[in-house]
């Protein structure tokens, strides 16, 4: 009966909204409708309401978008007959419809998503048998060095806590290579991780061929271990202490349960923060996802494997022979084939390891590539909306986070759109300019606020646009190659740690410069047709006004791909831990102040520190985490630069064996806290008007930033061409 009465509810309430949505006014009181929404929406958020208010205002916004799709779909399309609109015409309304879809299974995810799980650290009661695998392909040996040493710390009982270095570029295929250099240097590496692996007393494990990537790899690590549970880092991802204390006890919580899944925290920006400056002070891209998405995913029971920084249950594992590898994104493909097998998963929302993103805009595109065409690969071999197993809601989640990776589509018809109208005078988009105020621009400024209310301080306005704009130019013909081969798509292991010594433009810099020039045309025409077609001026405007926002996204863009130059070769992080540092004999007072992969910056309280020079061997004595007693480390002096009664010490390690890697890695990575910190540091709301006139201000100086550096490319260009002119003529 009760169950009769809710579909009852639900089927009145259905009819209601289908009511509301399809019900005819005219554009006056649309329009009035419209402005009365956005600032219902915006009392809500300026009053902080929370909770049901919460779902109060993203529903009156979607009313302003369901009446949006429903005027775009019955009035709207340009007429069948006239084939060169209706075609671009159709492209452009199925590319919002798309977005629209999107966001309707964001807000079915984020609406509420689950709090932060509290920590429990101090709560374990049992200490399960743990293989810590790091699989390996070509990553430099101390990059190895300070994540197994970090893995080696956790603090866990030592005869409980086994790692195992997975080596995919020292394999017995690769030292028998028929290309003699390639041989010599998987022969090399082997003997070098080998004994690196004695020297850290962790496990060295290769194979005999590089068959199926990262999952076979894993896979291989599974067949020589016996552990309970698995912990899986990337080669660049270093654990915190805390890492398994917080997380392998929720496996005693549910016999069912295959994942525990933490956040990806990044100790260096990426790309675009690098490039615009903002890794300081903005939420980074990712935290949108691991802040949010997965919290919203763990709701549903769909927070997935993200192929570093878990903990897996080997027996969930052997049941579905391993880790997946059909796909080259074996996380998710793994994640999905478990919870088809009636798993459950768990994200806890701590950053607990830290590793390194791409430093190079090229190397950037290179990783979301493989990510673009891994899902696509999930899409067309796994289709998770009709998979077997899963949940209702689960179907929907992996039916969000594989669609996602089509936004390059949507993306280039956004912004050639207004092109098709003002360079071939095409109406693809059937409105008067009092319609648009009344439709499109509310639709417009309402989806802005869901978004603002969606994930708030955990993304900036018009930061989305921006990276899917950047990514687009490239992952299209990417997403477009898998789609017509699936299988051609192979794993890349994205670079890590790398620098940029000199300022320059990117390798695949060029496409944007073209498309921006295009777009200042454009504007140019918008210009022209206002004067010479007046009759017109309305739509125009629309359109050419459409043309200006991406344009500014553009001119951003050139920012993104002006690589900027750091004398540094990695971030530094902010530690404040007291030390004691030795010249020769003499022992100072000190603190440590920042610290970085490669060195520390010293406070050393002396006044009498002007003696010691650059290029002097000394060495730090500190308390690691990991132990009671002081140990030290040895250290080259850089530079020297006095303050008053205190003397600042730039410094790099001088590590003269694998086990001194432990101390670097104590005094980057053991501390989790201080991710903590440093997210919670960056993540606050602008709002979506100070969001955007931020985001407008950051556009114009990265536009002219990206000209300069434009500009400066083209005079060794010019010098060459002049030079190979000389050439000739001397020749002549």
């Amino acid at each position: 009966m009760r169950k009769a009465g809710s579909v009852v509810i639900w089927a009145v309430v259905s009819l209601c909204v289908i009511a509301l949505i399809t019900l005819p006014v005219n554009l006056q009181t649309q329009l009035i409708a419209s402005i009365t929404v956005v600032t219902v929406m915006a009392l809500i958020k300026v009053l902080k309401g929370e909770g049901t208010w919460r779902l109060v205002a993203l529903a009156f916004g979607t009313s302003i978008v369901l009446r949006y799709v429903y005027w775009r779909t019955t009035n709207t399309l340009p007429p069948v007959n006239q084939l060169e609109n209706f075609i671009p015409g159709l492209l452009l309304y199925l590319a919002e419809m798309y977005s629209v879809m999107m966001l309707a299974l964001s807000l079915f995810i984020v609406a509420t998503p689950l709090p932060p799980r509290p920590s429990r650290a101090g709560k374990l009661e049992r200490f399960p048998h743990v293989d810590v695998f790091v699989p390996s392909y070509n990553e430099d040996a101390g990059l190895l060095a300070n994540t197994l040493a970090a893995a080696k710390a956790m603090d866990y009982p030592a005869d409980k806590l086994h790692v195992w270095l997975l080596d995919d570029g020292g394999t017995l295929q690769k030292r028998n290579s028929g290309k003699l250099i390639e041989a010599q240097a998987a022969a090399a590496r082997h003997a070098e991780l080998k004994q690196l692996c004695v020297d850290l007393d962790v496990n060295y494990l290769t194979r005999d061929r590089n068959e199926h990537a990262k999952a076979g790899n894993l896979n291989n690590g599974m067949q020589h271990s016996s552990g309970e549970l698995i912990a899986v880092f990337d080669a660049d991802h270093a654990p915190a202490r805390d890492f398994l204390l917080e997380t392998v006890g929720y496996f005693d919580d549910d016999p069912k349960l295959f994942l525990v899944q933490t956040p990806h925290f990044f100790i260096n920006p990426d790309p675009l923060e690098r490039n615009l400056r903002t890794f300081e002070k903005m939420p980074s891209e990712n935290e949108m996802f691991y802040g949010i998405i997965q919290r919203g995913l763990d709701k549903w029971n769909a927070a997935f494997f993200c192929g570093s920084a878990a903990v897996l249950s080997r027996r969930a594992l052997q049941s579905a022979n391993g880790f997946s590898g059909v796909s080259i994104t074996e996380d998710c493909e793994t994640a999905l084939a478990l919870h088809g097998a009636g798993w459950n998963s768990i994200y806890l929302d701590k950053p607990l390891i830290a590793g390194l993103q791409p430093a190079t805009f090229a190397s950037f595109i290179g990783q979301r590539s493989r990510w673009a065409q891994g899902m696509m690969q999930i899409l067309r071999f796994r289709f998770p909306l009709l998979k077997r197993g899963l949940t209702l809601p689960q179907r929907l989640c992996y039916m969000s986070s594989s669609l996602f990776w089509l936004f390059p589509f949507p993306r280039t018809i956004f912004l050639f759109a207004p092109l098709f109208y003002l360079f071939f005078d095409l109406e693809i988009f059937t409105a008067s300019g009092g319609e648009f105020l009344a439709y499109t621009l509310a639709y417009m400024v309402v989806n802005l606020m869901m978004q603002n209310y969606l994930y708030g301080s955990f993304r900036w306005p018009w930061i989305s646009e921006l990276y899917e704009y950047v990514q687009t130019v490239h992952l299209l013909p990417a997403v477009v190659s898998v789609m017509l081969n699936p299988r051609k798509p192979t794993f890349k292991v994205t670079a890590k740690d790398e620098s940029i010594s000199v300022s320059r433009l990117s390798e695949i810099s060029r496409p944007f410069f073209v498309i921006f020039a295009v777009q200042i045309i454009a504007v140019a025409i918008t210009i022209y047709k206002i004067y010479a077609e007046p009759y017109k001026a309305d739509v125009t405007l629309v359109v050419g006004g459409w043309n200006i926002i991406n344009l500014i996204l553009a001119g951003c863009a050139l920012g993104v791909v002006s690589e900027r130059g750091e004398r540094a070769s990695s971030r530094r992080v902010r530690v404040n831990r007291r030390c004691e540092f030795c010249i020769g004999d003499q022992w100072y007072t000190a603190s440590i102040e920042d610290v970085s992969v490669h060195g520390a910056r010293l406070h050393i309280f002396s006044k009498h520190f002007d003696a010691v020079q650059v290029g002097a061997l000394g060495e730090i004595r500190f308390r690691p985490y990991s132990g009671a007693d002081l140990e030290t480390l040895p250290l080259i002096v850089r530079n020297i630069e006095p303050s008053g009664d205190i003397t600042n010490v730039g410094c790099q390690y001088q590590p003269k064996s694998a086990l001194d890697h432990r101390l670097i890695a104590d005094l980057i990575f053991a501390n989790s806290d201080q991710w903590s910190q440093f997210q919670a540091s960056r993540r606050r709301n602008p709002g979506l008007i100070r969001g955007t006139v931020w985001f407008l201000g950051l556009s114009l100086y990265q536009t002219s930033r990206g000209l300069v550096y434009f500009f400066r490319s083209m005079r060794p260009e010019r010098e060459a061409h002049r030079q190979q002119q000389a050439a000739k003529v001397n020749a002549g």
